[in-house]
């Protein structure tokens, strides 16, 4: 895939939220690493997890408000024409409640979508992942 130039790259799981932007061309891409936003987690109504002893669902809970509070963040940039072109890469987990709270907006820009937790990996690993099919 090539990537245009400007181009957003946003990486999320349950608790990490990175951005890079492709300041280089399509033929050269060069992700360059972006301030990330302060999220507000404070939205647990994200799914259908109760937590209680014995259970564990109170750490889904708050994976799920990250997930949502990443995407409010991300819909809001697109919708104030701050993104124009987006790919979004998350855990699988990550990546399904994502995909519940997109705005069409968002739809309409996103390039790709990659069920894969790359936080912490260097920008090559990122963009060779970018470019499988």
């Amino acid at each position: 895939m090539l990537l245009p130039h400007g181009t957003v790259i946003a990486l999320v799981d349950g608790e990490n939220f990175e951005l890079y932007r492709n300041t280089g061309n399509e033929a050269e891409p060069v992700l360059n690493s972006q301030p990330g936003p302060k999220l507000d987690s404070s939205n647990h109504s994200g799914g259908g997890h109760h937590s209680g002893s014995g259970n564990h669902a109170g750490s889904l809970v708050n994976e799920d408000a990250h997930a949502i509070a990443a995407v409010e963040w991300l819909n809001s940039e697109v919708l104030g024409h701050r993104i124009a072109q987006l790919v979004v890469v998350a855990a699988p987990r990550t990546l399904g409640e994502m995909r519940r709270h997109y705005h069409k907006r968002l739809e309409q820009v996103l390039l790709r979508e990659i069920s894969k937790d790359l936080i912490g990996k260097p920008a090559a690993d990122i963009l060779a992942a970018v470019r499988s099919k």
